[in-house]
């Protein structure tokens, strides 16, 4: 490499790493402008914990991508340790090996992968190949490694990832989906078996995979928080992923971590992108994504901004762990606020469990015809609502709601992530006698009058506004509802006797009816 030699990926058009195909909604590539994007938060993070040094002119920096996909990170952060380097290195060629020897590593998620990164990284996808843009690796991986690794089966399950023996113990001509980095007990250890050496890495950065299939693929269960617990670990100056935002209210298992990260004081910098196609095009991740900054130095509120669109909202400093959730805006958290001041019991205190009879939403053991003493089955196939019949003596679960009136209101709903959003799907008033299947929750009634009553004030923004607020995601459960306050079942309930009562000003009347789509008259 002549000293002439420019060391710019970009200055090819287009920019390869923004055209390839995601491998799925699971794994996602990353960005260029976005991965860019995050870089410069972390440079803004060191700067204000090292009294204005320039990150990127630092070569004593170590980073590390622990689950390097495209290599987007490793090269952007190149790039600019190549401009920032250039007074204490300026040989371009001694720069460039010293950058890529000793600051820059990465874990690769697959072979395919970690190929992927070192082209991205080196120019080559051998570190050591005539092409390749660094000469001081005597190995063809450089510093980007991969080695399949195995699952740890305990119970059906692994004990690092929670994968489902059933649907990833599948031999060795298939991915095994056991990434490195989450599976061990000590990462300084398999870190060092990685890269020839003891490792502390100053910051590390990625994008990890979300989640996996488990149980036979009807369901799926998040990983990406292993990356993070497993990051906090190795105690880095600074941590940054980009990660899905459903661990903020919901989630499969996501309850200890959301609690960890709610309270973790060193969370500095949480930037929000509700509508996932913001960050990654073409790409439905429920309830968007989000990337944050973890410093380890840091202990106080974290800066928390909203992106959706061309609009920002924010910063806004915040101590996330106000509640049990992550309420995503200032406003709303004025809003709920004034709510819960009124001291009131919450709505879900008459609002039926999940499989509140037993039923799964696939139960089928009914008939479709009526005949003496059955009791009417509401349930949900294919999208759309059903009323079968049961025997009153196969009912074993909940007897004592049989002879109730019900508002229904379906379990799932999702309707895209634009807004206005209706958030809810419509209701359903089922008399006495009456049951459903886990396709739908329901509010308990005396009678029909006071059944109307709780579906007017379901129907509200008001009501759609607070539920909104704890579902992120198309599911609806019990906890959702947490913050809707019990009201007296004696009126037909609208938004302008709410806003009154509660006291929501003009202002917020508008932002309420600017995020929730009004809804059209109940069956």
């Amino acid at each position: 490499m002549s000293g002439a030699t420019p060391f710019s990926l970009l200055r090819r058009n287009p920019d390869v790493l923004s055209c390839i195909a995601n491998l799925s909604n699971d794994e996602v590539f990353t960005p260029p402008e976005f991965a860019a994007r995050m870089l410069d938060r972390l440079a803004e993070g060191w700067a204000s914990a090292n009294d204005g040094a320039d990150l990127w002119a630092d070569s004593s920096v170590t980073y590390l991508d622990p689950c390097t996909k495209s290599g987007v990170f490793l090269r952007e952060i190149a790039k600019r340790l190549i401009a920032g380097l250039a007074d204490e290195i300026p040989d371009l060629r001694a720069r460039v090996d010293h950058i890529m020897t000793r600051q820059l590593f990465g874990i690769g998620t697959s072979s395919l992968t970690a190929l992927l990164a070192r082209r991205s990284l080196y120019c080559s996808k051998w570190a050591n190949g005539l092409h390749s843009v660094a000469r001081g690796f005597d190995s063809e991986d450089g510093n980007v490694w991969f080695e399949r690794m195995e699952h740890d089966w305990q119970g059906g399950k692994c004990r690092f990832c929670g994968a489902a023996k059933t649907s990833l113990d599948r031999g060795d001509h298939r991915e095994s989906y056991a990434y490195p980095f989450i599976h061990t007990d000590d990462p300084q250890a398999r870190l060092a078996e990685m890269f020839g050496a003891e490792m502390q890495f100053d910051v590390i950065i990625g994008n990890p995979p979300y989640q996996l299939a488990s149980d036979g693929g009807t369901r799926d269960i998040p990983i990406y928080q292993h990356f993070i617990e497993q990051a906090k670990t190795l105690q880095p100056r600074l941590l940054s992923m980009v990660i899905p935002s459903r661990w903020m209210a919901s989630g499969l298992g996501l309850s200890d971590f959301r609690k960890s990260m709610l309270s973790d004081k060193r969370l500095k910098v949480l930037v929000d992108f509700p509508i996932a196609n913001d960050v990654f095009p073409g790409v439905e991740i429920k309830a968007g994504v989000c990337f944050f900054l973890w410093d380890y130095q840091h202990n106080g509120p974290c800066e928390l901004t909203t992106v959706r669109g061309d609009q920002t909202f924010g910063p806004d400093r915040r101590d996330l762990g106000e509640h049990d959730v992550l309420v995503r805006d200032a406003q709303s958290v004025l809003i709920l606020k004034k709510v819960r001041d009124f001291g009131e019991e919450s709505v879900n205190t008459i609002l039926a469990r999940d499989k509140e009879f037993g039923w799964t939403s696939n139960f089928a053991d009914f008939s479709k015809q009526q005949n003496l003493d059955d009791v009417p089955l509401y349930y949900i196939r294919t999208m759309k609502r059903h009323i079968g019949y049961i025997k009153r003596s196969k009912i074993k679960k909940s007897v004592h709601l049989i002879d109730t009136w019900k508002v229904l209101v379906p379990a799932a709903y999702n309707g895209g992530d634009i807004v206005p959003h209706p958030i809810v799907g419509k209701s359903l008033i089922a008399p006495s006698p009456s049951v459903c299947t886990q396709s739908y929750l329901f509010f308990s009634a005396r009678s029909r009058s006071e059944a109307e009553s709780i579906q007017s004030y379901y129907n509200t923004r008001f009501f759609r506004f607070l539920v909104s607020l704890r579902k992120i995601t198309q599911h609806a459960t019990h906890s959702t509802y947490t913050w809707v306050p019990l009201q007296n079942w004696d009126r037909v309930w609208t938004d302008a006797a709410l806003y009154e009562k509660y006291g929501i000003t003009a202002d917020e009347q508008a932002y309420i009816e600017s995020m929730i789509r009004p809804m059209e008259p109940s069956a």
